[in-house]
């Protein structure tokens, strides 16, 4: 979050465990390639998608994290708080058992759905479950809220003007 692009394609193919030659008795790191899925995001935008990320991290009420949502441009039909919130913790929150029941799904979207979803918001979404999703392959739950927190609040440090 704190470089001006993020890569949106961190796949298992993407994603190399390299030896550090420097220091050989270090563990190894991780090397990305492939960057053919970039979103260049301007420091408003960053501060805003690192609002909704501490808003999740932090557990915030289902208002806090849906007025984050309504900041970065989302529409939807009905302007749901709580279509909102359960939505915000969906995409960056732990994955919990609900998300795998259908009738959660559904319900979800009876009360709701997405009308407009920002650009800026797409490939952060789409690194989040990507990055989730091989986490999941490893046996690891994370919440990426929490994962990236420290991103975000360095982000809101450096440009938070407000």
């Amino acid at each position: 979050m704190n470089s001006f692009s993020t890569d949106a394609d961190p796949h298992p193919g993407n994603i190399l465990v390299v030896p550090d030659d420097k220091n050989p008795s270090h563990l190894p790191r991780i090397g990305l390639i492939d960057y053919g899925q970039v979103k260049t995001l301007n420091p408003e935008e960053r501060v805003k998608v690192a609002k909704l990320i501490l808003s999740i991290a932090d557990k915030e009420s289902d208002q806090v994290i849906a007025d984050r949502f309504r900041d970065l441009g989302i529409k939807t039909k009905t302007d749901s708080t709580r279509f909102l919130a359960d939505f915000g913790r969906l995409m960056f929150g732990s994955f919990e058992s609900k998300h795998l029941d259908h009738e959660w799904h559904k319900e979800l979207h009876k009360e709701d759905r997405v009308l407009y979803f920002p650009n800026e918001l797409s490939m952060v979404y789409r690194t989040a479950l990507l990055l989730r999703g091989l986490a999941m392959s490893l046996q690891f739950n994370p919440s990426v809220g929490e994962e990236w927190r420290h991103h975000a609040e360095d982000t809101i440090k450096m440009y938070d003007t407000v």
